[in-house]
């Protein structure tokens, strides 16, 4: 069985031939690629979109193009067009955003649904979808919450299928509470429980004078000073980090919060050098401030509900949960000379949130390994990492600081 396809040459169509299905295949994706007509809405005349040369063209403008040469387009980059031209309330869309998305460099998923031939991305709103199960307004408030573009909420809305499940933050958060239970009988108390003087001499916590013990700069996240602290880490942990998850796999949630945790404790052991840590607080504010940082930068964009209210409300909890540390770690301490857990993980992880987390926030189906900014950043986390480590090594020894007594 063979299949006949139009080719364009030049203005005109020539007529169908008949070619293979492999080679009709592969001829739709290399269309998809690249649009073959240089009549069709193109990416050249940048005078024809941008008169003034202002680097943005105006949605009506816009839309009066695609009215004039939609039909020359492949009906699919056309509903990406207009779903672009949907996705800016402020009315005017950059030409450079154009030119990505014409080539295909702002993103891959089109490309696969397309070559897919069982999905396209819907033609109405996705807030206009009725008839929806329950999951799929759980997947479609996800997507209002977490992506800035509906184009993007489309495809995420009709690729997500709860496989894998967002596992990664719920497996840290069944770890931690299991593990605070354990020590809140094993201490019998759950309130404080730093206070009790066998709460560092768990191998858990990171403390000064076993700083060698290298999995202690990521096992503290597990120890927590009392319920209170839980509590708080854990709400946000899970109303921001699961959908988070879910948008964006673990693999690169994962990647944000183990750099926040390593972050947290090695900016420990450089600016609070007598202190331990304890807590998920590096993670979690990782997260949490790449989160609203990519609420900001992309605020017109963003259609979740309350969102004004519901950032205020992030960060009230985020100053609530830095102002007990910071009470905490120069409260007296129960136990000295042995200060209590240090404060300065919360900005180590919100230092990682504001850099690498935003990188990775921003570039939903992009290739992180393609965006310069990510490697910028990522370069600049790993110097930290080895200065950090080489300031553990030889700082302590060299500056004669007293650590406090191994617990």
């Amino acid at each position: 069985m063979e299949k006949s396809s139009p080719r364009m040459t030049g203005g005109t169509r020539e007529a169908p031939v008949n070619i293979s299905p492999a080679v009709a295949a592969n001829a739709e994706g290399e269309e998809i690629e690249v649009l073959e007509s240089a009549d069709v809405l193109p990416i050249a005349p940048e005078e024809v979109f941008d008169p003034e040369n202002s680097g943005f063209i105006s949605t009506e403008r816009f839309r009066d193009l695609l009215a004039t040469h939609g039909s020359e387009l492949d009906p699919h980059k056309l509903e990406v067009l207009l779903a672009l031209a949907d996705g800016n309330s402020d009315g005017k869309i950059c030409y450079q955003d154009f030119v990505n998305l014409m080539s295909n460099k702002r993103s891959n998923s089109f490309r696969r649904a397309i070559l897919q031939g069982s999905r396209q991305l819907k033609g109405c709103s996705l807030r206009d979808e009725d008839g929806l199960g329950l999951s799929q307004r759980l997947v479609r408030h996800v997507a209002y919450e977490t992506l800035p573009r509906e184009v993007d909420r489309k495809w995420y809305f009709d690729s997500y299928t709860y496989c894998p499940p967002p596992w990664l933050i719920l497996a840290i958060t069944i770890a931690e509470v299991a593990v605070f239970m354990y020590y809140g009988i094993q201490l019998d108390r759950l309130v404080l429980q730093v206070s009790s003087p066998s709460f560092l001499k768990s191998p858990l916590p990171y403390h000064p004078q076993l700083r060698a013990q290298a999995w202690r700069y990521f096992s503290y996240i597990f120890m927590h000073t009392g319920i209170e602290h839980l509590s708080l880490n854990m709400a946000m942990q899970l109303l921001v980090g699961v959908p988070l998850e879910m948008v964006h796999g673990a693999l690169r949630i994962g990647l944000v919060y183990v750099c926040g945790v390593l972050a947290g404790s090695l900016a420990v052991s450089v600016t609070d050098m007598t202190a331990p840590v304890v807590g998920s607080s590096g993670g979690v504010y990782a997260l949490v401030s790449a989160h609203l940082a990519n609420v900001v930068m992309n605020w017109s964009g963003m259609k979740c509900q309350f969102k004004l209210f519901r950032m205020a409300m992030a960060l009230v909890c985020m100053s609530v949960e830095f102002g007990r540390a910071v009470w905490l770690r120069f409260y007296p301490p129960a136990f000295p000379p042995c200060p209590n857990p240090s404060f300065v993980a919360h900005l180590g992880g919100v230092a990682v949130g504001l850099t690498l987390g935003v990188v990775v926030l921003q570039n939903y189906e992009q290739r992180l390994q393609e965006q310069s900014l990510f490697w910028i950043f990522f370069c600049v986390y790993t110097l930290f990492v080895l200065c950090a480590v080489f300031w553990n090594i030889f700082a302590y020894s060299l500056l004669d600081v007293r650590i406090p007594p191994a617990p």
